[in-house]
């Protein structure tokens, strides 16, 4: 039997706490220094409070010291790893290698995705160096995960839904070239979202200040099933600076997702304990989003690319009209639910009815791609019928396709309670001559007895004092249980009801604690475990210390090339490595139909007075900006 992880991103305590109430069974967080997202730092003591919730359900945290790191800094590093272990942490993403050369604590290590986890031989050494799971890169598809699988005993952990780089994670360095905030260090300025002109080599502008390596953010709610029989264990969420609102509803949306996978299938079970219920309808169309991709999971290469914007586009609605100074809005009797790109659902759409189910409210927010190929967006002022009155004029356009990234309706609901976690317990109540006990036993074992001693006096109407019992000790709200069975073998005494209430209260507490001891993780012994495997440690190992240098010397490295993070050497260099190719995305592939239309190489993507040329590894389908 597999257990399956949903691992949701926690900005900080409240946040996290968010996505275990809505069904997360590990949640990641960083910690006050050295995360890959600088502006989500949190405190000791919230991380501390963060752990103690989660473990109360039976979930985990994991804490991200995943940046590469300076000589001076590793010592500061070592001592945060040791104070992670105190409080109670489950796991440590990390990137630099170089922490396993110093005195760390017993904890679990798990190998950051910007490791560069793209391939056997790369999770092969990782596992060598005693990581207990790689976060799989991004990029990679099930064929490779099942070898990766097959030939492993390392966890495996890859990304599901959210935001993507349109580089390997850990090989790009166009951010730190271009305004000296390093993505390996926590400070990415997402240069990819930016506008670039495509060149030939003449100096010809073939396309004119686009969002080319803009990529839509990546949905694989139809591969899940498929990434578990390949050998994933752990589905993770993207979004470290999401608000509670995102976590609400994408923690709900892959919940009952996997849930339904697990419903009458033995082979799967979920980590974290309770049952979560839902007061709302998840729907990924109306959380932020740039569009869909899968993102080359599966066989089927599709395109991928945001052209236009690097904003969030949010669900697609219908059509509005312009006429005569007024904006016509034409909705779809039946959205298209497909989790795809805009061009799938505005082809889907053209055989339904304009019989909106999309009903646009004040306040929405709505946006179209205008004549210029810009995002606009506006603010809905009022609705009359099909008439929409927009906060701002509109720029001339005859007929657009429409997209709400505003649902005000929504964001109301998201606003209230949506969700709640109860564990089942099964209540024992004893009554012995001079004392009862209360015994609470949780679904997953953990059981606490309480006793009281009382001076009997038989109750007047035993039956009725058995079903003021019975509700008394069904009553947990409030509390994260919930009754499952309550056995009561006799109650002849007469009990008040503040007695009754005071007991329960006692052992819901005590139940409580022992879940929290419970669930503390074990320490884990680590092997190290060297072989000759390299002879050059090259620029692309972030190699930004002494310690990370020794971990290659370890594994027959002879020959050291320190990170770019560290010399800053760009010239000549791969600032970006990239699965996605702009190439095949403009539909110029070499391998392709329409390969004789593709300009000769080489191609420039120029930004401002950067100007970087683009390598083609047609074997490997790697494009690299140089």
């Amino acid at each position: 039997m597999s257990k399956i992880e949903l691992l949701l991103p926690a900005k900080d305590l409240s946040t996290g706490k968010t996505a275990i109430n809505h069904g997360a069974d590990a949640v990641y967080i960083g910690a006050s220094a050295f995360g890959a997202r600088q502006a989500a730092g949190n405190s000791l003591q919230d991380l501390e409070s963060l752990v103690q919730y989660a473990h109360l359900y039976g979930s985990k945290v994991h804490v991200t010291v995943n940046t590469v790191l300076f000589d001076n800094e590793l010592e500061g590093a070592r001592k945060l790893l040791w104070d992670l272990y105190n409080i109670g942490v489950d796991a440590v993403l990390i990137q630099d290698l170089g922490l396993l050369k110093l005195d760390i604590p017993p904890i679990a290590l798990h190998a950051s995705t910007q490791c560069h986890n793209h391939n056997l031989e790369r999770i092969q050494f990782l596992e060598k160096l005693g990581f207990t799971r790689a976060v799989l890169a991004r990029e990679t598809d099930l064929e490779t995960i099942q070898q990766i699988h097959h030939q492993t005993n390392i966890e495996l952990e890859a990304f599901v839904h959210g935001a993507l780089c349109v580089s390997y994670s850990g090989q790009c360095y166009i951010s730190r070239m271009m305004t000296g905030r390093s993505g390996n260090r926590g400070e990415c300025a997402q240069i990819c979202r930016t506008r670039f002109d495509l060149q030939d080599g003449n100096g010809k502008t073939l396309i004119h200040n686009k969002h080319l390596l803009s990529l839509k953010d990546m949905c694989r709610a139809d591969y899940i099933e498929d990434m578990m029989k390949a050998g994933i264990v752990s589905f993770k969420i993207e979004g470290r600076l999401k608000n509670e609102n995102y976590v609400k509803n994408v923690t709900a949306f892959y919940r009952q997702r996997l849930d339904a996978i697990f419903n009458g299938n033995p082979d799967y079970q979920r980590v974290g304990s309770g049952t979560t219920r839902f007061f709302f309808t998840p729907d990924l169309h109306k959380t932020f989003n740039r569009e869909y991709t899968s993102y080359f999971i599966g066989s089927q290469r599709e395109l991928m690319a945001s052209f236009d914007t690097p904003k969030a586009i949010g669900e697609f609605v219908g059509y509005l009209k312009q006429r005569g100074g007024r904006y016509l809005f034409e909705g779809l009797g039946n959205r298209d639910q497909a989790i795809g790109n805009r061009e799938q659902a505005i082809a889907k759409s053209q055989q339904l009815k304009a019989n909106s189910q999309q009903p646009i409210s004040n306040g929405d927010g709505l946006c179209f791609i205008n004549a210029d190929g810009e995002l606009e967006g506006f603010l809905v002022n009022g609705v009359e019928g099909n008439r929409i009155i927009p906060q701002k004029p509109l720029s001339k356009f005859d007929k657009v396709p429409l997209y709400r990234n505003i649902d005000k309706a929504f964001e109301k609901v998201l606003s209230g309670k949506t969700a709640e976690r109860k564990i089942a317990v099964d209540i024992l109540f004893e009554e012995h001559s001079e004392n009862v006990q209360l015994t609470m036993t949780d679904e997953d074992g953990c059981r606490v007895t309480v006793g009281e001693g009382i001076e009997y006096t038989e109750a007047q109407q035993p039956e009725k004092m058995l079903e003021t019992l019975r509700t008394a000790l069904s009553k947990l709200g409030g509390t994260p249980f919930e009754a499952r069975n309550i056995v009561i073998p006799k109650c002849t005494a007469f009990l008040r009801a503040g007695f009754i209430n005071e007991l329960k209260n006692r052992v819901v507490e005590l139940l409580m604690e022992e879940r929290v001891r419970h669930f503390h993780p074990e320490d884990v012994c680590r092997e190290y475990r060297t072989e000759k495997l390299f002879q050059k440690a090259d620029y692309l190992r972030n190699i930004t210390n002494e310690m990370h240098k020794a971990v290659y010397a370890d594994f027959g490295a002879t020959e050291f090339e320190y990170g770019l993070d560290k010399t800053e050497a760009y010239t000549g260099k791969a600032v970006m490595t990239c699965k996605y190719c702009l190439r095949h995305e403009l539909g110029w592939c070499r391998k392709g139909p329409d390969a004789a239309k593709a300009p000769k190489d080489p191609l420039f993507l120029v930004s401002g007075k950067r100007r970087f040329r683009l390598e083609f590894d047609c074997g490997h389908c790697v494009m690299k900006l140089t």
